[in-house]
């Protein structure tokens, strides 16, 4: 089995960077910065423990896999070797799909350990990677919906293992931080965004960030193609010609 290869335009997307990321707990983002760019002097000496590895936490639309792309792409500019594995596409495989990424790469980012638990012998394939990971000095940060205490874990090796991590919890954005989101991907865009047209989609559309962008992206290219800036009568007639 060969692990799904991400489309370079997502894998170095602009919108996917540490930097990008809002609202982060004091102190993530230097430490997610680090963990992607150590060089390969300081990995061997990493707590052994596993206590510097991360562990991403938080419900859906928080920006988990936005992180792990992210410091995937902070390990590339640093010319260091990362892998991002969506586990929901390697349930009842694992072992196959991880085989090698502990050797080959400097950062594993390994996302949606809820999809795997339950599993025994994909949470054996996890324990293994682990432990090999962590002898050869390479970084690893995982995530997921649930704390690890709270994973329906089969393993008890393996939640002691995902408990060592330093944890981050992450949290959903309030409407100030999803206009602030909205707004940073429409300047890198170029995109003239009008204040009243983001106002109207926090508050008449779905709030999930998730969304939001998939129709910020809609707009963009609504917006091109018609070359208008969004206004608010424009945002309801390109949602309309698509209902």
């Amino acid at each position: 089995m060969s692990i799904p290869q991400l489309p370079l335009a997502l894998r170095h997307s602009p919108d996917q960077r540490l930097e990008t990321y809002v609202n982060a707990p004091d102190g993530a983002i230097a430490q997610l910065r680090s963990l992607a760019s150590s060089d390969e002097e300081t990995a061997g000496y990493r707590d052994p423990s596993g206590a510097d590895w991360v562990y991403l936490a938080g419900p859906a639309g928080v920006g988990k896999t936005h992180l792990l792309l992210a410091a995937c792409a902070q390990a590339d500019i640093a010319g260091r070797r990362a892998a991002y594995v969506p586990l929901s596409a390697a349930v009842g495989r694992l072992r196959e799909a991880l085989q090698s990424l502990d050797t080959n790469n400097d950062l594993l980012a390994l996302d949606g350990i809820e999809a795997i638990a339950g599993r025994r012998e994909d949470e054996i394939a996890l324990f293994d990677t682990h432990n090999r990971a962590r002898q050869a000095g390479i970084a690893v940060i995982y995530a997921s919906r649930e704390n690890p205490d709270e994973l329906k874990l089969t393993l008890p090796d393996l939640r002691s293992r995902l408990s060592q991590c330093t944890r981050i919890v992450l949290t959903p954005l309030d409407d100030d931080g999803r206009a602030q989101v909205l707004r940073q991907r429409a300047q890198r865009r170029g995109l003239a965004l009008e204040e009243a047209a983001l106002e109207w989609m926090l508050k008449r559309m779905d709030r999930d960030l998730g969304g939001l962008t998939q129709l910020l992206d809609k707009l963009d290219r609504a917006s091109l193609a018609a070359q208008r800036r969004i206004t608010v009568p424009f945002l309801k007639r390109t949602i309309d010609d698509e209902t």
